[in-house]
């Protein structure tokens, strides 16, 4: 053979051997796709990993490689190139054990499937309530939860009446991922509220002559007086009674809220304590300035539907529920009454008409 002969030779052994090699590769990527590919679960403990807003698909792999998840990360880029999943990742915490099968990974990071957690705000609790409670889920210290919720800012910000975001951080059930922003904590629960102030509810406002946020705070009110639910429209129309003469509300829950803390037995001395604040309603005549809990619907329809009665006082029994009167004279047999039940150690009958009026204090 020429040396012509055997360059030529030569040139196409490389030529095939070049050509050979990426058939090679893919057929063993192909291969090993079912293995690697596999939706297994893992093994061992999950790890966490963040995936940054604006990440690549580069320094997402990167992140799943150096926490084990992934093994082969240019197979598992290839893998995610053939089924189109490189662009839609989505961000936040994931959590998968070492070894998970390709497919579940990259099925999880498409469709977002991030850590989250769960937020309870019970009925009737106020910022400084939500505020502890939202820094177990977020990790935002409760005080920087408070200077952006008294902040008249936010107002405008998330769309409520104000003047604070006080009454208008629904209480309900929420899931959030578990890195998600106090913004986005804070927008989700004044969204909720606004959805449940539908326009009938605003129709029924206008025909008593309120606006949102007199409705909400006197819902807050109704909310922290009732201990059950079917005494939310006789507690609401003492409110409306006492409001229509010109009365004071004389709400102990008010008060409460200017004292910045709840008082198992409210004194005189703690009123007095408190004179100047626009909250205390035994000095004040009409409503405060806005909402001091956030009101469930139930109490925020009481305040739209108060009960068709005239009762202007009521004091609380042991077990929470109420005695309603309409004159200070029954009010104070009332809390006569309960008061020998107390010692007797049985429930106190009201005095001689059915159970509305507000408690006062010892």
């Amino acid at each position: 053979m020429t040396d012509s002969a055997m360059d030529a030779h030569g040139s196409r052994h490389d030529t095939a051997c070049r050509a050979a090699a990426p058939h090679g590769l893919r057929r063993a990527l192909w291969l090993s796709f079912p293995l690697l590919c596999a939706c297994g679960e893992g093994r061992g403990d999950p790890v966490r990993v963040h995936v940054p807003s604006g990440a690549s698909f580069a320094e997402v792999t990167d992140s799943l490689a150096t926490k084990d998840i992934v093994t082969a990360p240019p197979l598992f880029g290839l893998y995610a190139r053939v089924v189109g999943g490189t662009n839609d990742v989505k961000p936040g915490t994931y959590s998968f054990k070492r070894g998970t099968g390709w497919a579940r990974v990259l099925d999880d990071l498409r469709a977002g499937r991030v850590l989250t957690a769960r937020l309870v705000i019970p009925e009737g609790w106020d910022l400084q309530g939500i505020a502890l409670r939202v820094e177990e889920i977020t990790g935002v210290a409760a005080d920087s939860f408070l200077n952006i919720a008294i902040d008249s800012a936010a107002v405008v910000r998330y769309g409520v009446p104000g003047p604070t975001l006080e009454g208008y951080l629904y209480p309900a059930t929420y899931t959030f991922p578990i890195d998600a922003s106090i913004d986005t904590v804070i927008g989700q629960m004044a969204a909720t509220y606004r959805r449940v102030w539908t326009p009938e509810r605003d129709a029924r406002a206008r025909t008593l002559d309120l606006d949102q946020r007199e409705v909400v705070t006197l819902a807050s009110i109704v909310e922290k007086e009732a201990r059950r639910a079917d005494e939310m429209p006789l507690i609401s129309a003492v409110y409306h009674n006492r409001l229509e003469i010109g009365y004071p509300l004389q709400a102990d829950p008010t008060v409460q809220y200017a004292l910045g803390g709840h008082r198992a037995r409210l004194m005189y001395a703690d009123i007095d304590s408190v004179a100047d604040s626009p909250y205390n309603t035994y000095r004040n005549a009409g409503l405060p300035p806005g909402p001091i809990a956030s009101p469930s619907t139930r109490a925020i329809d009481a305040a739209l539907n108060p009960a068709d009665v005239d009762y202007l006082y009521f004091v609380a029994r042991p077990d929470g529920s109420h005695i309603f009167t309409r004159s200070l004279e029954e009010h104070n047999r009332a809390k006569a009454a309960i008061r020998r039940a107390a010692r007797a150690g049985a429930p106190a009958a009201p005095p001689s008409s059915p159970p509305g009026g507000t408690s006062t204090p010892r």
